[in-house]
């Protein structure tokens, strides 16, 4: 009899492999996103945390390594650990939900992270006490999803449907915006 050991359940945490970064990067970099903040963006996620009712919000560019958090809403007086959330702009690439995002294409609801063994062990469900998340991809003309809307709580949230869809709708809205930043020939 030969022995297997087991097979690593942190495989599950991983984040899932990105075949379109290097297009993305380099589309992110023609329409000059990804590197700095921009009122416009932190606008735009103070807006998203108002129609949601949530103390995080981000507009979220994702290169081959890191997270930039282009614009952000944090509470006006963070506490805690909750505190560094967002507040550097980046996070690595392995750190919370929006890079599934991306490579799914897709929007995410998770209403209590910790009902989904997948997500369960990301670390900012630890270090930051996520507990529920809601995003949708930033997908511009030419197909490629640039990044990501989000926004969060420390307490479990039923978003429903109608979070999905305006998640949703506000994606496609911020898309549009960032369209008007590339001249047309």
């Amino acid at each position: 009899m030969t022995y297997d050991p087991p097979r690593p359940t942190g495989r599950l945490l991983l984040t899932p492999e990105d075949r379109d970064a290097p297009e993305r990067v380099g589309r992110l970099r023609s329409l000059g996103l990804g590197e700095y903040a921009e009122p416009v963006f932190d606008a735009f996620a103070d807006r998203l945390a108002e129609v949601a009712s949530v103390p995080y919000a981000m507009v979220n560019f994702i290169d081959e390594n890191r997270q930039f958090f282009a614009g952000v809403h944090v509470p006006a007086e963070p506490t805690g650990e909750m505190a560094v959330l967002g507040a550097d702009r980046y996070l690595a690439r392995d750190h919370g939900f929006c890079p599934y995002v991306v490579v799914r294409r897709k929007a995410l609801v998770l209403e209590d992270v910790r009902e989904y063994p997948k997500f369960a062990g990301n670390p900012v469900v630890d270090d930051h006490r996520i507990r529920s998340y809601l995003g949708a991809p930033l997908i511009d003309r030419t197909g490629i999803a640039l990044g990501t809307i989000c926004v969060l709580d420390v307490k479990p949230r039923p978003w429903g449907r109608a979070g999905l869809e305006t998640i949703k709708a506000m994606a496609a809205e911020l898309a549009g915006q960032i369209e008007g930043r590339e001249a047309f020939p």
